[in-house]
């Protein structure tokens, strides 16, 4: 039975996730000076840091419904949110990066924004609502409001030219794809509505009903392509590389876990409300998942814009995740799950990186950069590790997470996609680490700066090195002994698998756990 809060130190710890950055973020917007909002911002985002850590470590993965489980009704609205495996890990790393962008902050010269704190904080609570959301019209209010604080973001701290257009660009994607995703639980609420239920946005009773649900293949189609773009994968691609190049770390560092909610949200709603729809859908979802990824790796070897690089990048990875995501076996899904979280961290250290080297050197291309290590040498390891931990090779971090993947994409599909997969991943992953060597290890074509500016500025601050130090371990201990977090996801996993109707015979043992 799920885990009551009154016994968790008498509070609803769920509800605080949510609680605690929105007074802060109050607090913030009325306090007097920079200074001041900076410092609250720090102990809000580490007391929110703390409650996830906290929830981490009493979650119990063998319990058959959700932790924390808190419910309300007002106003004949439903409140219901909840903490099981397929949320567990994101919580965490939301507070993690929120608490890093605000070092960060203090880092940048191009954060002036006096606000840039408090929408921080905003974007923290909203993407602590949406993945604890157990409604799914309370998760879709979540997402909708994440346009809010992406957009002053963007507006005040971008560094392009043309950030009007790329914030008119950008509400035409995110604007398709709320609308298409509202349309599709819409469906899902109304579908039940006849059979003796009333109608509902409540995940766990959709889940319990499903078989009365029609019109599933357009529920779907809503759902899936409005994720898509989210996640993204091609084609809908198009706003994240405009997005990364004319904003700042400030608008996508922690956006690169808000795009993990692309993901999240399939395995949340799609996979196990329309369970047999997805088999249906597979191989046409596997196509596009293999097509975004050696699209993404073949145009981040041509970016000569770091900032771009990243992005496509990370569309590639999102293709190989949502493979293993409709692989449909226990293997695939706890390692597409999994490696979600890994390279959303992956990708927030390689783009502060490339932020804090924007800060030095007042450019992102390629071709102007060269020989930051003497003088960077922090970010050169950051920026190594986290591109080094994307790669699927014996003795990385994220092997033996990606040979679970592997060894299930076989199992359902056979050697001809895992192959695939596995050449597209070594792609990406070698254009990062040529990047690295582009960016740290070649000969200097020209600075803006100048290199006694350069070791000046390098040297200004501890902070630095404490954000590299902070990823890169937890880079590290979580690829290099991933179990305990595989434990925390295996069983809610093995539930969504006993789901499919097609393959819920199973083929694969439980993965085995760590005791």
């Amino acid at each position: 039975m799920a885990t009551p809060w009154s016994f968790l130190l008498f509070l609803p710890l769920t509800s605080t996730l949510v609680l605690i950055p929105i007074v802060t973020f109050i607090c913030v917007v009325f306090s007097a000076t920079v200074a001041l909002k900076r410092q609250l911002a720090y102990l809000g985002s580490s007391a929110t840091l703390l409650v996830s850590i906290y929830l981490l470590i009493t979650f119990e993965p063998q319990t058959t419904t959700a932790h924390f489980l808190e419910h309300a009704h007002f106003a004949g609205m439903h409140y219901c949110v909840g903490i099981d495996g397929l949320n567990i890990l994101f919580i965490p790393l939301t507070a993690l990066l929120s608490c890093l962008l605000l070092l960060y902050d203090s880092l940048s010269r191009q954060t002036g924004y006096p606000h840039f704190a408090a929408c921080v904080l905003g974007y923290e609570t909203i993407l602590m609502g949406a993945f604890t959301a157990l409604n799914l019209l309370q998760f879709w209010c979540w997402t909708a409001l994440e346009l809010v604080p992406l957009l002053l973001l963007s507006l005040h701290t971008g560094t392009g030219q043309n950030r009007r257009w790329v914030l008119s660009l950008l509400l035409q994607y995110w604007g398709s794809g709320l609308l298409m995703t509202l349309a599709g639980f819409l469906f899902l609420a109304f579908g039940l509505v006849g059979s003796d239920h009333e109608l509902t946005f409540d995940w766990q009773t959709l889940k319990e009903n499903n078989a009365y649900l029609h019109d599933e293949t357009l529920i779907f189609i809503l759902l899936f392509f409005g994720f898509s773009i989210r996640m993204p994968l091609f084609p809908f691609h198009g706003w994240l590389p405009v997005l990364s190049e004319h904003g700042t770390v400030a608008s996508t560092g922690i956006f690169l876990i808000g795009i993990k909610l692309g993901i999240y949200a399939v395995l949340r709603f799609i996979l196990p409300l329309l369970p047999g729809v997805a088999e249906n859908w597979a191989y046409f979802v596997i196509s596009l998942g293999i097509i975004s990824l050696f699209y993404g790796a073949l145009l981040a070897l041509i970016q000569i814009n770091a900032r771009r690089l990243i992005a496509f990048a990370a569309l590639s990875h999102s293709g190989m995740l949502i493979v293993g995501a409709f692989a449909f076996n226990e293997f695939s899904l706890t390692s597409s799950l999994f490696l979600s979280v890994f390279y959303g961290l992956a990708s927030a250290g390689l783009l502060i990186a490339i932020g804090l080297i924007y800060e030095r050197t007042q450019t992102s291309f390629i071709p102007r950069l060269g020989g930051l290590f003497d003088t960077n040498s922090a970010l050169g390891v950051l920026f190594f590790i986290a591109a080094f931990s994307t790669l699927i090779i014996p003795g990385t971090p994220s092997y033996e997470t990606a040979y679970l993947l592997i060894s299930g994409i076989i199992d359902e599909y056979g050697w001809t996609i895992a192959l695939l997969l596995l050449l597209g991943n070594l792609f990406t992953a070698a254009v990062l680490l040529r990047a690295f060597q582009q960016l740290f290890i070649a000969t200097p074509r020209r600075f803006t700066v100048s290199n006694k500016q350069l070791k000046h500025y390098a040297s200004h601050t501890t902070k630095k090195p404490l954000i590299g130090t902070i990823i890169c371990v937890l880079l590290l201990a979580s690829g290099y002994y991933n179990k305990p977090w595989l434990n925390l996801l295996n069983h809610d996993i093995s539930a969504l698998f006993r789901s499919f109707p097609i393959h819920s015979s199973g083929r694969l043992p439980l993965l085995p756990a760590v005791k």
